[in-house]
């Protein structure tokens, strides 16, 4: 349904026709990590996550998995560990 509370006029899966079933009955304003996010999105009560009622929950454990802004480096860069036992006789076998 359309939101009729903080983002108004956009499509919200927490709102009904008994208004907005979310925690507190609102969506939350964007907390200080997300600032440069590709999804954030400015209203007339303010900044709102469009893809997220309460952001503050996605940055509580590390990093949100949501957020455009923040570059996934560590674990692109990890190599696989290899076995050096089955190396050595992958490495034999093929004379």
């Amino acid at each position: 349904m359309i939101c009729q509370t903080t983002r108004k006029g956009m499509e919200c899966a927490f709102m009904t026709a008994d208004g907005c079933v979310y925690n507190g009955g609102t969506c939350y304003q964007i907390v200080e990590s997300c600032n440069g996010c590709g999804r954030t999105v400015s209203y007339e009560s303010g900044w709102y996550c469009s893809k997220c009622p309460e952001p503050e929950k996605k940055w509580k454990n590390g990093t949100c998995n949501l957020a455009t802004h923040v570059s996934k480096a560590g674990a692109d860069t990890k190599a696989a560990k290899i076995n050096p036992i089955k190396a050595s006789k992958r490495g034999a076998g093929k004379k």
